[in-house]
This record gives structure tokens, C-alpha cells and sequence, in this order.
């Protein structure tokens, strides 16, 4: 490959724990033969990482995170690309973006662009942002600046907390933007003319690191204090992923013996540990914080029910297809979770999961007593699950999709 084929790749931050999808992209991309390189927002604050983050080899650079905070290197910055061609081609659009959107963060975008095209990563002539919002707004103004092209991979929140005007103009400027739901493929379809550089393309899984259960799961079925069914989540607690909405249907559930494990951190922990305290069930409730990749997959198999209670939060903020459900359905665990977003893309109501309506408490316990219960349900499910999983999910396709878009558009730069 010739250097200025090199990708710098424009994350919000990395590595992050919750973000394994973008981590196994980029090995892929590794091991297919491209040379990346990696602009982070931000610096990563998770204690822990996943292997996969050791095997990428692409070096890191870190942009100010804030702008007061190292405000050296942003007047540096600043007086080396005035007086550069492109520093005036991207002053015009930003200042027409500051007019609609009179926020600190948009001069604190348009100060990391100017950090990222005064020290340019080496030789890189290809920039692709993951997450069209802030990511792509820092993307989008280097690119003027540096002259180099743009491509983005949209996902969820980016997509729905962005305003209608800005997606537009950035799906009008990018050279292509992949999505990984049919929802967000549709909405951003309907924003742009440029309708065929809009792609749909699911991360899939990377089923080396999720091989097949050679096990079993459990034929509990709640009656047994000693034995409980092991319902278990992994996510954020934040907002979207409804960890309020579980614990109210887990404490709806009639008398039967389980046991819930949350894996993942979040702002909102302390507030749900309250509600478990207040609804009766912190005995029965384990919090076990950030997980790496190989701990979080013991417990897919040890456990008897996943669930996951995804919602529209009020800020808008929503799951896209939640990663975790395709590494729990890959594992043969019967999950339940509710149709939002992609969620019904991958799960079929009754087919490989059960799927009930969000914020609904009384449906999601319902749910879960029928899985409880049925413990042959449960690996009817769970089996049909990982068969679609395993013929539909595989992270390789969508791999070689990217790299199919990216080598049609080098082959029209000169």
C-alpha cells in the first residue's frame, strides 16, 4: 500500500471498554493489510482494557481533551496553520456552523482540528471518523484543513443527538458513512441526496473470541433457593440501557429463587444500587463493575437468562444493536430485551429471544417468568440465537465491506 493510503482514525476516546466493535474494526483493518493510526478526543478512563486493544498495533496520539487545559499547544497550533491555505478553507464553514450552534464545544472542535492538522500524524492521506457526531465535526474541519479526504462510521447516539442540518452537511462531505442499524441507515438516507454513499453494515462479532459453547446451561427453573436462575446484563448504567426499567420488572417477579448480576460502569450506578436497596432487592443483586472480554464471556456461560431493557432516553440517546446481545446470543444464552433500535434487527419475538415493548415493566417481568420457568424455552432460544448469530454476525463481512468502500474511493484519487 502507498503512504498515503494510511487511515488516521478519529475516536472520541480510546480505548475504551465498551467499544469493542470499533477495536475488532480496526484490527481487522490491521491484519488486511492497512496502516492506521489513532487520534483520540480523549484519554482513557476505563481501569481496565480487553486483549484485543494489546494486538492493535496503530500508534496513539491524544488531542487536548480541553483547550484551556493546554493551551501552549493550542496557540501553537493556531499560529503554525494560519498562515496555511487551510486554515482559511475551513475557518468559513465553522463559522457558519458557530452561528447555529453558539456552544463552547464548537470552537473546542474546531481548536482540535487545528491541533491535528499542525501536527500531523506522518503521512497519513486518509482520515474516518467512528461517531458522527463530535468525532466527525473534528474530522471534518481537519479535513479541510489538511486537504486529505473523509469517510465516518455513524452509530447510535451520534445519529439521534445530532441535529438534522449538521448530518446533512456531513453526510454531504464525507466521502461515505457506513451504519450499523436499519433504522440509522434509513434515517440518514433520508438527509442527504447523496443517498448511495450511505451504506448499511453491522458490526458483527469477531467469533475467535466467542467460540462455541462446548457446554451447556443450566435446566433451573427458579424453585430452588439453594440453585437460583442467573439472569445477567452487561452495559453502562446510563440512561439508554433501562437498568431502572429491569430492576422494577425484576422486583414484579412472583416467588421464584434468581439472581441478577450487572456488569459495567457508569454515572448511574450509585442511583440504581439505591433503587435495588429500595425495591427489596440488593441481596439478590450483584454490581460487578467494568469486566474485560474473557471474564464477561465466563459469565455469558454461566448464566441462565440475559436481559437488557434498551430505551429512548429523553435527551433522545439510544442503543444502536447492542453489541453485548450479540455476544450473549453467541453464546447460547436466551435473551430478552426490547424493540428499540436495532434490537428486533437481531432478536424475533418468540424465534431466537423474546423481545417486549420499552419501559414497560409488567411485560419485561413477564418475560422473564417465562424464561425463568421454562428452562427448555430457554435453550430453544439460546440456540436459534447463536445460529444467527454465527451465519449473519460474523464481524469479517463487515470488514471486508469497509475495505471494499475504501479501496472504490482511492481508486478515484490520484
Amino acid at each position: 500500500m502507498s503512504s498515503n493510503r494510511k487511515i488516521a482514525v478519529v475516536l472520541k476516546g480510546y480505548p475504551r471498554l465498551s467499544e469493542t466493535f470499533i477495536a475488532q474494526e480496526l484490527l481487522g483493518l490491521e491484519r488486511a493489510g492497512h496502516e492506521l493510526v489513532l487520534i483520540a478526543l480523549r484519554r482513557p478512563t476505563d481501569l481496565k482494557r480487553h486483549p484485543i486493544h494489546d494486538e492493535i498495533r496503530a500508534a496513539v496520539h491524544y488531542l487536548p481533551e480541553y483547550l484551556h487545559d493546554e493551551p501552549r499547544r493550542v496557540l501553537r497550533a493556531l499560529l503554525r496553520s494560519v498562515p496555511k491555505a487551510g486554515f482559511w478553507r475551513a475557518l468559513g464553514p465553522f463559522l457558519r456552523d458557530l452561528l447555529r450552534d453558539r456552544t463552547r464545544n464548537r470552537f473546542r472542535r474546531f481548536g482540535q482540528a487545528l491541533v491535528l492538522f499542525s501536527e500531523w500524524p506522518g503521512d497519513a492521506g486518509w482520515l474516518h471518523a467512528h461517531f458522527i457526531h463530535t468525532p466527525a465535526s473534528v474530522t471534518a474541519y481537519a479535513s479541510l484543513m489538511a486537504g486529505v479526504p473523509w469517510t465516518c462510521s455513524a452509530h447510535a447516539k451520534d445519529i439521534w443527538t445530532s441535529s438534522d442540518w449538521e448530518l446533512s452537511e456531513k453526510l454531504g462531505s464525507a466521502r461515505w458513512t457506513v451504519t450499523c442499524t436499519r433504522t440509522g441507515f434509513e434515517h440518514l438516507k433520508g438527509l442527504t441526496d447523496a443517498k448511495s454513499r450511505v451504506h448499511l453494515s453491522y458490526h458483527g462479532l469477531d467469533l475467535d473470541r466467542f467460540p462455541v459453547f462446548g457446554g451447556s446451561h443450566s435446566s433451573r427453573d427458579g424453585a430452588d433457593p439453594g440453585d437460583p436462575v442467573r439472569i445477567v446484563s452487561v452495559g453502562r448504567a446510563v440512561a439508554k440501557k433501562g437498568f431502572d426499567v429491569l430492576l422494577r420488572a425484576l422486583s414484579l417477579l412472583p416467588d421464584l429463587n434468581w439472581r441478577f448480576d450487572h456488569i459495567g460502569a457508569g454515572d448511574l450506578t450509585q442511583e440504581l444500587r439505591a433503587l435495588a436497596d429500595e425495591l427489596g432487592l440488593a441481596d439478590r443483586v450483584r454490581w460487578n463493575g467494568a469486566l474485560d472480554q474473557k471474564d464477561v464471556l465466563a459469565r455469558y456461560r454461566d448464566s441462565d437468562i440475559f436481559a437488557l431493557a434498551c430505551r429512548i432516553a429523553a435527551d433522545g440517546d439510544r442503543d444502536g444493536l447492542p453489541n453485548v446481545l450479540v455476544e450473549a446470543s453467541s453464546q447460547r444464552l436466551a435473551c430478552v430485551s426490547t424493540a428499540v433500535s436495532g434490537v428486533p434487527e437481531l432478536l424475533e419475538d418468540g424465534e431466537n429471544g423474546l423481545v417486549v415493548p420499552p419501559e414497560d415493566p409488567r411485560a419485561l417481568a413477564a418475560a422473564l417468568e417465562r424464561l425463568i420457568r421454562d428452562p427448555e424455552l430457554r435453550q430453544r432460544l439460546g440456540a436459534a440465537a447463536e445460529r444467527r448469530v454465527r451465519t449473519e454476525f460474523d464481524h469479517q463481512s463487515s470488514v471486508r465491506q469497509l475495505i471494499g468502500l475504501f479501496h472504490d474511493e482511492w481508486r478515484k484519487v490520484p
